[in-house]
């Protein structure tokens, strides 16, 4: 069958949330919640910065597994410590998975981009992956924050003229950093509703 990731709602140019699972030296399973780009229908690029136990087995290994899941108490624990081995399932994929697919690494570059928090040269790896098996085991679609950004703004929305002027400007700040993130990650669609919530505001007198 031939691999197109826009079945699992993945489009060219946007960034997913996912976690990624690899083995470890001991051949247990690692997992971390790490952003993927699809790149095309098959492929893949990351980012990883050094020193992640993720970065090292995937140079090791060659090969990692991207394991699409809304499954918010694993994305919590896999971020805060080691995800307990009973969470994997065959080969090192997530059982609370909706989907997952598996690549090979196509190159490791070291790059950093200049607006990384972190500006040292040389303390990131870009990942090119050639995805070489999707398997969907439930009707889903990858996730991407652009989403979520546009749900708390129009949250903060709704309290705008209700809020005193310092309150508002924490709104105003908010909303700054949701619509630089989601022109960032965000689907057209995201992208599209951050632009009538900022041209909202504008009519309203603010400058967001």
């Amino acid at each position: 069958m031939k691999i197109d990731l826009s079945l699992i709602g993945m489009e060219k140019g946007r960034q997913y949330e996912t976690i990624i699972t690899t083995k470890n030296c001991d051949n247990t399973y690692n997992a971390a919640p790490i952003g993927v780009i699809c790149s095309a229908p098959d492929r893949i690029v990351n980012r990883i910065f050094k020193g992640s136990h993720t970065l090292d087995n995937i140079i090791r290994e060659r090969e990692f597994i991207v394991n699409i899941t809304h499954d918010v108490e694993v994305f919590t624990i896999s971020t805060i410590e080691n995800l307990p081995q009973d969470y994997f399932g065959d080969g090192g994929t997530l059982k609370c998975g909706d989907a997952f697919f598996k690549c090979e690494v196509i190159s490791l570059k070291e790059a950093v981009k200049q607006s990384d928090p972190i500006k040292k040269k040389d303390e990131a790896i870009v990942i090119k992956a050639q995805v070489t098996e999707l398997v969907i085991k439930n009707n889903t679609k990858a996730f991407n924050r652009g989403f979520s950004y546009v749900v708390e703004t129009l949250a903060n929305f709704t309290r705008f003229d209700l809020a005193d002027d310092n309150k508002k400007e924490d709104y105003i700040n908010k909303f700054r950093e949701a619509y630089r993130v989601t022109r960032k990650v965000g689907t057209a669609d995201d992208k599209k509703a951050m632009t009538i919530i900022k041209k909202e505001l504008e009519n309203r007198g603010y400058e967001p």
